[in-house]
């Protein structure tokens, strides 16, 4: 079983289905073209293990298709994308102290967690 994504026409995944292999052909075309046909989108094939495009794609990401990689949203507005990692980081790095914490983006701080009584 191979995984695929549906994009929309500004290459954000709407939509991503288990599918069949890759290097199985249907009516003589590949799965991507056949289940794109088929959904009248683009069909790119993603994976799990990241060894396809970078990471597997989610709803919502978009695809890139000169890093052929999907991108995760930016989750809040200070984050600065990485170019290579391709992943969005803080503008402030994550506490190595051990304890949890939670992005506050009022404040572009990290706010920790407390404990559960």
């Amino acid at each position: 079983m191979a995984h695929y994504a549906f994009l929309n026409a500004n290459n954000i995944v709407t939509d991503v289905i288990v599918g069949i292999d890759e290097d199985q052909l249907i009516d003589g075309i590949s799965p991507e073209e056949w289940y794109g046909q088929l959904r009248g989108q683009k069909c790119l094939r993603t994976s799990y293990h990241g060894n396809i495009r970078v990471r597997y794609a989610g709803i919502g990401y978009r695809y890139d298709e000169t890093r052929d990689a999907f991108i995760p949203p930016q989750p809040y507005l200070s984050w600065i994308f990485n170019e290579t990692t391709l992943k969005w980081d803080p503008p402030v790095p994550y506490p190595s102290d051990g304890k949890t914490y939670i992005w506050n983006e009022s404040i572009q701080q990290w706010a920790e967690v407390e404990p559960a009584p």
